[in-house]
């Protein structure tokens, strides 16, 4: 693949062969995020798991201390009294069978996550195959399928982000942006690595933390070693 020149210029300030401390790393990546925006910053984490098994999956959910540094618009599809809670919890779009039938109809995908009550996961469950893909499906495992809409409107908007395994066994996740600086970055980072870590499966053989590395959403990734506080 081709790269632009600020790219490779980026590129050259990091030696690739070489495995950075935390905070090192850290440091890297602000470095070596130069676009005119202000960039997301990605953890990216290769487990030593077979991702075929069932018992093997790794995912979860996990409130970064300082946030993700985007507006998030939330989606809620509930009837009656948990539709005027989500209303009253600050959810930016409220409704039931017509928006269904606006996401079938215009594949209309103007929000960023998407909550149901159990009782209309029936009627959500006609638009999986939209939902799904996009990583937009809500799923109990992920808290946007609940009772409880205002408090998964609370976190969602508080910075919750959820981590789960590719086809390629390698989590990808949000912890922030450029403008967080090093330090709140480190916490979101920390945030994310302890909790990956606690859901490691209790059949997982060898090293589970194979590889990890940070980058900009314009730059190179920074390969780096993690280590508890």
């Amino acid at each position: 693949m081709k790269h632009s020149k600020r790219f490779n210029s980026a590129q050259d300030l990091i030696t690739k062969s070489k495995i950075y401390e935390t905070d090192e790393a850290l440091e890297k990546v602000l470095e070596t995020s130069t676009a005119k925006f202000d960039e997301t910053i990605e953890l990216h984490v290769k487990l030593g798991v077979d991702q075929r098994n069932a018992d093997q999956q790794v995912r979860g959910v996990v409130v970064l201390p300082n946030g993700t540094g985007k507006s998030i618009k939330v989606l809620v599809i509930a009837k009656g009294d948990k539709a005027d809670a989500a209303k009253a919890a600050g959810a930016d779009v409220v409704g039931a069978e017509e928006i269904i039938a606006k996401i079938q109809g215009e594949n209309w995908l103007d929000f960023d996550a998407c909550i149901t009550t159990p009782d209309m996961m029936g009627v959500v469950g006609r638009v999986a195959r939209i939902l799904g893909p996009r990583g937009l499906m809500p799923n109990p495992k992920s808290g946007t399928v609940t009772m409880d809409v205002a408090k998964a409107i609370k976190d969602i908007k508080a910075g919750k982000v959820e981590y789960r395994l590719d086809k390629m066994g390698v989590i990808h996740v949000i912890i922030g942006k450029k403008s967080f600086g090093t330090q709140k970055l480190k916490e979101n980072l920390q945030a994310v690595m302890e909790a990956i870590i606690k859901a490691k499966p209790q059949t997982a053989k060898g090293v589970y933390l194979k590889s990890l590395a940070l980058s900009s959403t314009m730059g190179p990734g920074v390969k780096f070693s993690y280590r508890m506080n």
